[in-house]
């Protein structure tokens, strides 16, 4: 109950930020679920969203928010989004739904990319308690295991209860949630991974947030990129 509060206050505070006639883009959790709500309450906005989301996606569609498709867009005007943990560089780590690729592409072309957190996510530095997801095209499988392996991770093919074989993303391709201990330069580990052929992207978010509105029991506080 205290954590759903911590969630509604957040989207509420986002909401301030969002100006009428914008285009706005949407990831997904509860949290964005709530923003979505207090956007639809709010007789002041009306916006245009582009979600990677297939959750988000229908409930604009129910809730009659107009949604864009990426591939129709070249510029955001503001994002939301959630993360499984977030640092005091803004450094940011996403594991559990597998559409990183698609959120990052939105997170650049966004004017301003702001996640919502409560204050449990938020740490000095990145502590890697959750993988790091790689989207990998099928073909590069062994290859892109091997190279890993050779930066200290210790990668596994995602699978699902729920479908046999792995787990593929939206776009057709295989993820890999990769386990690392005592990373010591963020940036040098995300430069690393990406430049392995056969890598779309990762779900490390290194210098693409620019705000993060951290909700706690005495409030917002508010952390910026040029802070």
């Amino acid at each position: 109950m205290e954590n759903d509060i911590l969630k509604k206050n957040c989207a509420r505070e986002a909401l301030k930020y969002i100006k009428n006639d914008s285009i706005v883009g949407l990831g997904g959790g509860s949290t964005i679920s709530y923003l979505m709500q207090y956007i639809k309450e709010s007789k002041d906005v009306n916006i245009k969203v582009v979600t990677p989301s297939f959750k988000t996606k229908m409930l604009c569609i129910e809730n009659g928010i107009e949604v864009l498709h990426t591939c129709s867009v070249d510029r955001i005007d503001i994002a939301f989004d959630g993360c499984d943990q977030v640092d005091k560089e803004l450094n940011a780590l996403k594991s559990g739904g597998g559409i990183h690729t698609k959120e990052k592409l939105i997170a650049a072309m966004s004017d301003d990319y702001i996640l919502l957190v409560d204050d449990s996510k938020f740490v000095d530095t990145l502590t890697f308690k959750y993988p790091v997801v790689l989207e990998i095209l099928k073909d590069s499988l062994k290859y892109v295991i091997k190279k890993v392996v050779e930066l200290g991770g210790e990668p596994f093919i995602r699978k699902s209860g729920a479908k046999d074989g792995p787990t593929v993303s939206d776009g057709g391709n295989l993820l890999l949630d990769v386990n690392f201990k005592n990373v010591i330069d963020i940036k040098t580990l995300e430069r690393n991974l990406t430049s392995i052929n056969g890598v779309i992207d990762t779900s490390l978010f290194v210098g693409v947030v620019t705000k993060v509105l951290i909700s706690s029991k005495n409030g917002i506080n508010i952390i910026s990129k040029n802070n």
